[in-house]
């Protein structure tokens, strides 16, 4: 044969796929049966081009399908995008050089989400053609979105479930957050990034209050945290020291120390050679136990609250700067004494916890010292405010940061007993490579530990391959599995349906119903809607979207516009907004001069070729009701308008699921020429478009009102992996459509 006829083997695969896509054999596939197979296909970020990581998993999903198909059973086989979270933010801050949210508020939170939500399918086009060159067959012409509203609308639905059955509840405590991102992470996400960081631990001295010149000993590697501190802990069997110390060197006296620089130190017993080298210069004047330490007072090495907690600004002022016992203290590492700033570790919280210590939280949640910090480091070494205004207590750089000017402070009025390097492993976002903080926060959770017996029993029924991940890597993670940190004071996600009330009171929203009925911006005018009079189009039954200048109303549809006058003045009409087509503009205009009002013409409210369902229509119908609404609060409006678009209105308006329109529509039913109808508008937030938009800043501008009392939603999104393992019923808008869909097909 000659080699110029046989084809190659990308052409038989293009010929394959040409084949496929004519004769629509993967839809063919997907045959009735009454056997199904549940697959759920977690979705792909798309703002990034498939790689062999995507490529490799996407075969294997493939594989089984077509195995359970080939075996009868009907596989549901479809596409979904991931649309939320921080990298995408985090990218998009890149594009418009952002680099805080500050610099995205600045910038205006719509225009940033607008940005966003452009970027999620900017490669849906490659995608589109790259999978099913692979050979892969499903549905990728009606994926489901995270970022859809409907997805959001199920995801609340799980929320507020999880919150009705005791499951989700806000928390205060000690998390992992990012001070770039300036929001927590899950204890999942902590782990990911890790790389070796060189710090400098300081060992400082802090005076008691009732022995002048005796210094009590405490390590940190973490010295920005000093002006957090609040207590000192020790352990009250560990045994304990004060040693007399006397330089060998004559050294020059300086001020606030004593003659021949004599002073005293408490350290635990198993340190003093380790932090007094010179015996000669020691003497051990007395040894106890740490019990004998508990309830001492002493002098923080920074002050600066001191005057807040005097006054009660700072709760339990008076339980601040004492020695305390606890169980974490060890005489490994250190001093065998611990300095405590309870904003800044989880240990040092719960001791605060436990014994009513004060919290002082001198650190902002993007990393930076609070104004007071600044204002006395500043002046204490003598430099500018403004010097230390950017500066972070962690860097992205890996150099010191704050704890450069912490140390400095702190040898400048004599509290440094000694510093050194270390090199340890510490802590990054994942997402953008910033070392993380330990952070008291409030963050809402779920509460996994209460499940986690369920998890675990549910776990042993599944058919693991590899089998020994199972018990292994997945079954450990689940015996250890902590609370679930799903809130992010972040921009780009589905919001947190929790409205909370100047008195603290918290109310969850589980639906676009429930949402507008609780709304506190009531228009308390009332809506209309109107269909044009009989014209010439109506009575030959042709189609007319504008085009026909003869296209004007009958004697028959004058008639039927005047005989809606009384109705409508008895409805006290304030203005009408008309589609700006000759059929409509004739019934305005006769209604108008008979009412003696004003009329505006908006086309929007137009006939429109099409699906008489299609998003696009029902979103610029509801732009415009959402527009006159907002203009004329509190007055009655009469919408002119043609069949289909009014239908589409009336299910807007509604908030009908498409489930719901497709049932009731029957197609060329619609209200008849001249018929008056009066809807009930559900106001929900909705974007220029006039689609329904649940980000930010839509959402945030919605009030609640519940016995009298305003609700302001909190500023939270939820985490994006919260969204994703909403997948299995968010992708199908359960429970307000596809029950039957869901209920016969769940679990996988």
């Amino acid at each position: 044969m000659n080699n110029q006829n046989k084809k190659s083997i990308n052409d038989k695969e293009l010929e394959i796929l040409k084949f496929w896509q004519d004769n629509k054999i993967f839809e063919k596939s997907l045959r009735p049966s009454s056997t199904t197979f549940t697959f759920y296909d977690g979705p792909p970020f798309a703002t990034g081009l498939p790689h062999h990581g995507s490529i490799m998993a996407g075969t294997v999903k493939d594989l089984i399908p077509r195995y359970q198909t080939m075996r009868g059973k009907r596989v549901r086989r479809v596409w979904g995008w991931d649309c939320h979270g921080l990298p995408i933010e985090n990218m998009i801050e890149k594009e418009l050089n952002l680099n805080s949210k500050k610099e995205i508020e600045e910038y205006g939170i719509d225009k940033f989400n607008q940005a966003a939500a452009d970027s999620v399918l900017r490669y849906e086009k490659e995608w589109k053609q790259i999978i099913p060159r692979l050979g892969r067959w499903v549905d990728m012409e009606r994926p489901y979105k995270t970022m859809e509203a409907t997805y959001t609308e199920s995801v609340w639905w799980s929320w507020k479930t999880l919150y009705d059955k005791g499951l989700a509840y806000e928390g205060h405590k000690i998390m992992h957050i990012c001070p770039r991102c300036e929001t927590p992470l899950a204890q999942s996400e902590v782990g990911l990034e890790y790389h070796d960081v060189t710090d400098i631990s300081v060992t400082a001295k802090f005076e008691l209050v009732d022995e002048p010149n005796t210094y009590v000993l405490a390590w940190t590697t973490t010295p920005w945290t000093l002006p957090g501190n609040t207590a000192l802990a020790v352990h009250k069997d560990i045994d304990y020291v004060k040693v007399k110390f006397t330089p060998t060197l004559t050294l020059p006296q300086e001020e606030g120390t004593n003659s021949n620089f004599v002073s005293y130190y408490i350290l635990a017993k198993s340190k003093v050679e380790e932090y007094f080298k010179d015996k000669e210069s020691i003497e051990i004047v007395e040894e106890f136990k740490g019990e004998k330490l508990l309830g001492l007072k002493y002098k923080p090495p920074f002050n600066y609250f001191e005057q807040d907690l005097q006054s009660g600004k700072i709760v339990n002022g008076d339980n601040a700067y004492k020695i305390w016992h606890a169980d974490f203290i060890t005489d490994d590492t250190g001093t065998g004494i611990a300095h405590e700033a309870p904003a800044f570790g989880a240990e040092d919280m719960e001791l605060a916890k436990a014994n009513n210590i004060p919290v002082i939280k001198h650190v902002q949640m993007n990393g930076t010292f609070v104004e007071e910090v600044m204002e006395e480091l500043a002046d204490g070494l003598e430099i500018s405010t403004e010097s230390l205004r950017d500066l972070k207590v962690k860097r992205k750089d890996d150099t010191m940061g704050a704890d450069i000017q912490i140390i400095r402070w702190l040898a400048k009025n004599h509290l440094i007993f000694e510093k050194h390097k270390i090199v340890h492993s510490y802590p990054l976002c994942w997402r953008c490579k910033t070392p993380l903080l330990n952070y008291a926060t409030s963050s809402w959770f779920v509460d996994v530990p209460a499940i986690k017996d369920k998890l675990i029993a549910e776990n042993n029924k599944v058919k693991w391959i590899p089998e020994h991940i199972r018990d292994g890597r997945f079954g450990k993670w689940l015996e250890g599995a902590r609370e679930w940190a799903v809130s992010r004071r972040r921009y780009w996600g589905a919001p947190l349906p929790i409205w909370q009330s100047a008195s603290g009171k918290v109310k969850l929203i589980g639906s676009l119903a429930e949402l507008a009925e609780l709304s506190s911006d009531k228009n308390n005018g009332r809506h209309f809607v109107m269909r044009h009079g009989e014209s010439v189009s109506n009575v030959n039954n042709v189609y007319d979207d504008g085009v026909d200048p003869e296209n004007k109303l009958t004697e028959k549809g004058k008639t039927q516009i005047l005989g809606s006058i009384d109705l409508l003045k008895s409805k006290k009409i304030n203005y009408i907004i008309s589609s700006p087509i000759l059929r409509t503009k004739e019934s305005a205009e006769l209604i108008a001069k008979t009412l003696g009002i004003e009329v505006f013409y908006d086309d929007r409210l137009r006939d429109v070729k099409g699906m008489p369902y299609d998003e696009v229509v029902i979103n610029r119908v509801m732009a415009s009701v959402e527009e006159y609404s907002k203009k004329f609060k509190n007055k009655n409006l009469l919408f002119i308008a043609h069949g289909a678009s009014i239908n589409m209105l009336l299910a807007g308006a509604s908030l009908k699921t498409r489930e719901e329109m497709l049932a009731s529509y029957m197609p060329g039913v619609f209200a008849n020429n001249g018929e008056v109808i009066e809807f009930d508008y559900k106001r929900v937030p909705r974007d220029a478009t006039g689609a329904i938009n649940l980000h930010r800043p839509y959402i945030d501008e919605v009030k609640l009102e519940i016995d009298g009392e305003e609700y302001t939603r909190i500023p939270d999104v939820f985490d994006c992996w919260y969204e994703s393992g909403s997948m299995p019923y968010a992708q199908l808008h359960y429970p307000f459509e596809n029950k039957d869909i869901f209920e016969k097909n769940f679990p996988a």
